[in-house]
């Protein structure tokens, strides 16, 4: 299936999107993580796009959208569920189903929740956490902020590529194509030549201005949708016990969530095989 690449002003900063099986009225929000870049969803997007309108937005500073004018008070969940309710509105989005890695799946639980935007309350039908959670571990914040504060340089796109690797290893196994993929979504050329990963790296500043933004447990406790947390079996980002809390409180305490360990995996699983790509299908599909 093909995509049309898209850009909306939202919150009043322009945002890129890509939309996939745009003839469907079934509507998935597929939104990534922290450092990454909607692209990432292209395998998920393909996959359900034959039954399902599939948007996969690059959040403020990453990928094609613009940068923060304003890093301390935009980089951060409330500004982000903002950029989701006018993505919402702009693009006629009565209810949709929410899948997302990592910093996608907070900003999800916080949309879903209504808190932060109550226009979004009972419009997310149900919530995919890729790999996060309500309480995320502080040793893995650490060893995110050590390589997205300071991102590095290169003369080649290939020694961007071999970084690439190293970095998102704990993503699970990729094929050559797409790690290539990965990086030509994921790169900006410095005024000298070199080449970078494309993100603001002011987008980091959400952990020292707004240290516990994803502590996000009172908006996960006002949900009452399905939810399916993936969990990558080696993950250092989402523990066992924050994992095992959330089936005993909010939708967990009403048997609306299940937790699945995705084996050989970190932080995150990369969405891009067959097994992964269905249980998203199966549950988005139940959830219906």
């Amino acid at each position: 299936m093909s995509f049309t690449s898209n850009y909306l002003s939202c919150a009043g900063r322009e945002i890129h999107y890509t939309e996939w099986g745009a003839q469907h009225n079934a509507t998935v929000i597929a939104w990534h993580g922290l450092a990454r870049t909607g692209r990432d969803m292209d395998e998920l997007a393909a996959h359900l796009s034959t039954r399902y309108r599939v948007i996969c937005p690059d959040t403020i500073g990453r990928g094609l959208s613009q940068w923060s004018p304003d890093p301390k008070s935009e980089y951060q969940l409330s500004f982000y569920a903002h950029i989701a309710a006018d993505l919402f509105d702009q693009l006629d989005i009565d209810k949709a189903h929410w899948v997302g890695t990592s910093m996608g799946g907070a900003i999800g639980t916080v949309c879903a929740s209504g808190l932060f935007q109550p226009q979004l309350k009972d419009r997310i039908v149900s919530l995919v956490l890729n790999d996060t959670a309500p309480r995320i571990a502080d040793a893995a914040i650490e060893r995110i902020k050590s390589y997205a504060g300071n991102p590095p340089a290169f003369d080649t796109m290939l020694e961007l590529e071999k970084f690439f690797r190293q970095v998102y290893k704990p993503y699970g196994w990729l094929s050559d194509a797409q790690w290539r993929r990965l990086t030509e979504t994921s790169t900006r050329r410095l005024p000298d030549g070199r080449v970078t990963p494309h993100y603001d790296p002011a987008m980091v500043q959400q952990f020292t201005h707004h240290p516990d933004d994803y502590l996000v447990w009172d908006h996960y406790d006002a949900l009452m949708i399905p939810v399916l947390c993936l969990r990558g079996a080696e993950s250092d980002l989402v523990l066992r016990d924050t994992t095992a809390e959330m089936l005993t409180r909010g939708p967990g305490a009403m048997g609306l969530t299940q937790v699945v360990e995705i084996e050989g995996c970190g932080h995150a699983p990369a969405l891009n095989v067959p097994d992964q790509l269905e249980r998203v299908a199966a549950f988005v599909d139940a959830a219906q």
